[in-house]
């Protein structure tokens, strides 16, 4: 496995706030688990607020709103 910094493929969907896409290319990229996906998402969400906090369409308060895993 891979850690946040490392996968820029779902960069785009991370910076705006499309989840299940960038889980969907994650899992499609790195042939791995929803579980592990997350993992590595969430990771390179935290790499991108820290890199491009500008380039998000919402805020850090809003971004996880409504979706549970």
């Amino acid at each position: 496995m891979t850690d946040g910094a490392a996968v820029d493929v779902a960069d785009e969907q991370i910076l705006s706030n499309q989840i299940i896409r960038g889980l969907k290319t994650l899992r499609d990229h790195l042939g791995c688990s929803l579980h592990e996906a997350l993992v590595v998402f969430a990771a390179r969400y935290e790499v991108l607020r820290v890199e491009r906090p500008g380039d998000f369409v919402c805020g850090h308060d809003e971004y996880w709103v409504g979706f549970y895993s």
